[in-house]
């Protein structure tokens, strides 16, 4: 498999701090991607996001040679991001509030995998035509799947930010991790809520119809994003899946199974804070963080 990648994140228009964070991986030996929208205040949230994606690549280069299945392997380096930020919050009670998104992606053993909590999102773009891959874990999104809202009026509603699951929580249970179909010739898009918030998918769909390549695709979402506003920080990574191999063309590999005893058995080792001085993580945001119910649950919100 050959790939190629490109990934741009700013702070936006009305944001004095960039609270998001996402890593490249590198495309021959650990082709994983996440990205990551911190909450919690300026620091909290910058240093949530980092965390995550800190501790994701951590746990994911130490693992990926070793014969554990893509799929525990993904969920241990989500619950092991999730305990860094538990744990940063006992050290630092300042930062109790603080949580983040994430959404990761992987190409390992002849199948891509996906991994997500929260409302960042995954786009796959095949034949000229956008479709989201993940679900997002906030109050509107379980509104409109139960009829209570239409797409439309879930953009608009004043609680679109009121997230069902994010990291940085005890109680942090769903976690979304699937095998996905990706051929050659498609492209795969991770974003933060700050592109999604000002551009719906044909705007987004025309932005990259429009690109002379990734870097150019990059740029286009950024500054399109910021053309309607720009009120959040604005992250982006595209990977053009560029070449698949015969074997992988002909060959569609079972989705590998996750073993609970496994995932149980032992302790995940996590990264300190100290592990976010790295080249390939950029980060930061500024939103504030509050607890709000709803009739579908309990939520975390972010206030704009």
């Amino acid at each position: 498999m050959k790939c190629s990648f490109w990934g741009q994140t700013d702070p936006g228009l009305l944001r004095t701090s960039n609270q998001d964070a996402f890593v490249l991986g590198d495309e021959h030996k650990y082709p994983f991607f996440v990205v990551a929208d911190g909450m919690g205040g300026h620091a909290g949230g910058e240093e949530a996001s980092q965390l995550a994606s800190a501790t994701m690549k951590q746990v994911l280069t130490s693992a990926w040679e070793t014969g554990q299945s893509s799929q525990e392997m993904l969920y241990k380096a989500v619950l092991a991001a999730n305990d860094a930020i538990l744990s940063d919050q006992l050290s630092h009670p300042e930062r109790a509030d603080m949580g983040t998104t994430l959404v990761s992606t992987i190409y390992r053993n002849g199948q891509w995998w996906f991994a997500h909590v929260g409302d960042s999102r995954l786009y796959r773009i095949r034949d000229r035509k956008i479709e989201q891959i993940t679900e997002d874990h906030t109050w509107v999104a379980r509104a409109v799947k139960m009829g209570d809202l239409t797409q439309e009026q879930a953009r608009s509603h004043p609680w679109r930010h009121v997230l069902m699951q994010c990291l940085g929580r005890e109680e942090c249970q769903q976690i979304d991790i699937h095998a996905m179909d990706v051929r050659q010739g498609d492209w795969l898009l991770l974003c933060s809520d700050g592109l999604t918030e000002e551009l719906t998918d044909l705007a987004i769909s025309d932005c990259l119809k429009a690109a002379s390549g990734l870097e150019d695709a990059v740029d286009r979402l950024v500054e399109g994003a910021k053309a309607k506003g720009g009120r959040d920080n604005i992250t982006v990574i595209l990977v053009s899946v560029d070449e698949l191999s015969q074997e992988e063309i002909n060959t569609t590999p079972e989705p590998e199974p996750l073993r609970v005893e496994d995932v149980l058995a032992g302790e995940v080792e996590t990264v300190g804070s100290d592990a976010v001085n790295d080249n390939s993580l950029t980060g930061e945001l500024s939103d504030t963080s509050s607890e709000s119910l709803s009739p579908y649950g309990e939520g975390v919100e972010l206030v704009e």
